[in-house]
């Protein structure tokens, strides 16, 4: 157990959101990959609604000079909603206003330069102080299915056991180089301390089937091992080699959360988030399973 973060309350939450997007060329050129939208949503909406429901009271986005959009769509934006109060649309009015709830704080903080999560991370050193914090992803869209959110049962943990956590699911072992995988000193059932985490091994150098996706809770002792991790690839200091640093001389565990990640960082992930969302949609599920249905038919006609 972390001692110095014992009885902590994780209320600040960073949000890396100053990468270029070029995965999804043209669409990135001008508009930043956040800002694409999930049926009537953009994905950092999404996750930005995840930390809210979770108690977090700080947003912090590590941005670039190309993500104003991402400011200003959490900003107030008076013309359009006296225009919207002129017309009577007081639903979208509502909408438009729900966007940032109040007692909600943003920090918007650049990044100068793209060298990776954990340099992103780093940046927000200053704002995140002393305190436990959560990193968000805004390309994991994290779908609860009804349940407990990702992140809400991370909290829950956390306020348990004191200690960086990283969420986990199961990766299919070919993919194993796109994901930081952990290791466990026993059998894994759920929950439990991690003894290593590498960054995109090999198949054959996987610690287990677990990968890290896009949420992390972090003890602010993670400051001093990203201030002392040695550059990779393209000069990129990686998160995943200050928390295996960290776990050295600090428990950090791993939660395999209820609930689906969406990988909207690719285009198939994307296609299959909006699909998924759709039939979520109260104003257009039904209707949208009907096409959906049709276009099944259709082609096996």
């Amino acid at each position: 157990m972390n001692n110095t973060a014992l009885h902590h309350r994780v209320r600040k939450a960073v949000f890396p959101v100053a990468g270029i997007g070029t995965r999804f060329l043209p669409a990135t050129k001008a508009n930043p990959k956040e800002m694409m939208p999930v049926v009537d949503k953009p994905l950092i909406q999404y996750a930005v609604e995840e930390a809210i429901a979770a108690g977090i009271e700080e947003l912090i986005f590590v941005t670039s000079s190309s993500k104003r959009a991402i400011e200003d769509h959490f900003d107030s934006h008076f013309e359009l909603e006296t225009k919207l109060k002129a017309a009577g649309k007081d639903d979208l009015l509502q909408i438009v206003r729900s966007v940032l709830p109040e007692g909600i704080s943003c920090v918007y903080i650049r990044q100068p330069e793209a060298l990776g999560l954990g340099h992103a991370i780093l940046c927000a050193k200053q704002v995140v102080g002393a305190d436990p914090f959560v990193v968000l992803l805004a390309d994991d869209l994290m779908c609860d299915a009804g349940q407990t959110s990702c992140l809400k049962q991370m909290v829950s943990q956390f306020q348990r056991v004191q200690g960086s956590i990283v969420a986990v699911e199961q990766i299919d072992l070919k993919d194993s180089s796109k994901y930081g995988m952990v290791g466990f000193p026993e059998a894994f059932h759920g929950f439990g301390q991690i003894t290593q985490i590498i960054e995109k091994p090999k198949r054959e150098d996987a610690p287990s089937r677990l990968g890290v996706v896009g949420r992390y809770i972090l003890t602010p002792e993670i400051f001093a091992e990203l201030e002392k991790v040695k550059p990779g690839a393209q000069g990129e200091i990686q998160l995943t080699d200050a928390i295996a640093a960290l776990l050295k001389h600090q428990a950090v565990y791993a939660l395999e959360f209820a609930g689906k990640r969406y990988d909207c960082g690719s285009k198939l992930g994307y296609l299959q988030a909006i699909v998924a969302y759709g039939l979520r949609h109260p104003e257009v599920a039904v209707e949208f399973q009907k096409y959906l249905q049709s276009m099944v038919s259709t082609e096996h006609a």
